[in-house]
């Protein structure tokens, strides 16, 4: 298995995957020519990348519009990865590229989309439906049936409360509570949460 970006959050995956899996991670591509490893796993420059010799591929980037244009230029088997000490429902459907993080949890019915990053703490209730390339930061919780938008990204620490509906491409702020229905391409912070931005 190979990563794409040696970011910070790749050092979340790559130590997800090894909690995880016995999937050895052959290496991580990234545009940073100085670097040449990543907690003990070497780096290549991605102008090496190659998909015919890459088996599995996860995008270890956090940014959703980035994790969006790599996945649309890169056709390759994308794989998953769920930390050992998440709790992901076996009723649960998540799919590929996607990154369950951490005490993490994702409850039954449950649908995650492609590329989506739930990080560490992160809740994920029933029934809730996550677009691709949506990011719930850590310790964010979405109550039963909440439905989130393409490339949203839900801050650390939010809290949405059922059956809410978030738009695509929308920031939820840090702390936000959200108890209403968010337009897509907005900003929302506080509690209860207010739009400040288009």
């Amino acid at each position: 298995m190979y990563l794409y970006g040696a970011s910070g959050h790749c050092k979340v995956i790559i130590d997800s995957i090894e909690s995880s899996t016995s999937k050895k991670i052959e290496g991580v591509f990234d545009d940073d020519i100085n670097l040449k490893k990543i907690l003990n796993i070497p780096v290549f420059k991605y102008d090496t990348f190659d998909k015919h010799l890459i088996n599995e591929l996860l995008i270890s980037m956090g940014n959703n519009s980035v994790r969006k244009l790599i996945a649309e230029s890169i056709e390759a088997t994308y794989g998953t990865v769920i930390h050992a000490n998440a709790c992901v429902s076996k009723y649960a459907f998540v799919n590929e590229g996607t990154a369950i993080l951490a005490n993490a949890v994702v409850n039954a019915s449950a649908n995650i989309g492609k590329h989506c990053i739930i990080n560490t703490g992160a809740i994920v209730e029933h029934d809730c439906e996550l677009e691709d390339y949506v990011h719930i930061s850590p310790n964010a919780s979405l109550a039963g049936n909440v439905k989130i938008g393409e490339g949203s990204h839900i801050g650390i620490g939010a809290q949405i409360i059922q059956g809410i509906t978030i738009g695509k491409w929308v920031t939820i702020g840090a702390g936000t509570v959200v108890i209403r229905n968010v337009p897509d391409n907005s900003l929302f912070v506080g509690n209860p949460a207010r739009e400040i931005k288009k």
